[in-house]
């Protein structure tokens, strides 16, 4: 009985959160195929790929799509718990459509506003001509942007605890590494905190004294 349950909770759990695996198995086959390139035609396959200013001037829509299916460090299972624990919710919540439009967003702006910051530094002597021509490919900007939308998915006053963590797990890299990546981190966790209209109308505000009164039961 048990083995004939199993695919049906699989079946029932896509079915919650298409997009989500939808997402989760093109990062796999994309992964698996970084995997099999040479080291020299990986590199020019993720820089053609990549959100740096280069190729941002030159095809913005493409590079930006593309990255969005690409991970940083070519690790996929990591991404698994991830997507399961922040997006798999997220779109349950939201319904697809507007977890989707709170992806997008993150993605597309976090990406312009990091790399419109690296130009500012170029400009300024800052950082090197190099940085122009960088390999940026990613999920993680989405994935922040959903993180920063989840605080409204949380009851009061437990949601003010769910923001000053994520605050900090995203505000001390900034503040120590300094880096324009942890700056693009940031931004798109902000633009998750903007993101509040996509969530009216959803209801279903999770109470976490609902979960610590039934393990106490």
């Amino acid at each position: 009985m048990r083995i004939e349950r199993r695919p049906g909770r699989v079946v029932a759990y896509v079915r919650s959160a298409p997009g989500t695996c939808v997402w989760l198995v093109l990062l796999f086959a994309s992964t698996v195929a970084v995997h099999h390139m040479s080291p020299e035609f990986e590199r020019e396959f993720l820089l053609e790929r990549s959100t740096n200013i280069q190729r941002l001037s030159e095809n913005p829509v493409r590079v930006l799509f593309a990255s969005a299916f690409l991970i940083d460090g070519g690790i996929w299972l990591p991404y698994v718990a991830l997507y399961g624990f922040i997006h798999a919710p997220a779109e349950r919540w939201l319904g697809t459509v507007r977890w989707l439009v709170v992806c997008v967003t993150a993605h597309v702006l976090a990406t312009l506003i990091s790399e419109g910051a690296v130009l500012v530094a170029m400009w300024d002597g800052r950082a090197p001509s190099s940085t122009a021509d960088t390999v940026d490919i990613g999920v993680s900007y989405a994935l922040a942007g959903v993180v920063g939308v989840l605080v409204y998915r949380i009851a009061r006053p437990w949601r003010f605890g769910y923001l000053a963590v994520v605050s900090l797990v995203y505000g001390v890299p900034l503040l120590v590494g300094r880096t324009f990546t942890d700056f693009g981190h940031f931004v798109a966790l902000l633009i998750g905190f903007a993101c509040h209209p996509v969530t009216r109308g959803r209801g279903g505000v999770w109470d976490p004294r609902g979960v610590l009164a039934s393990w106490r039961g």
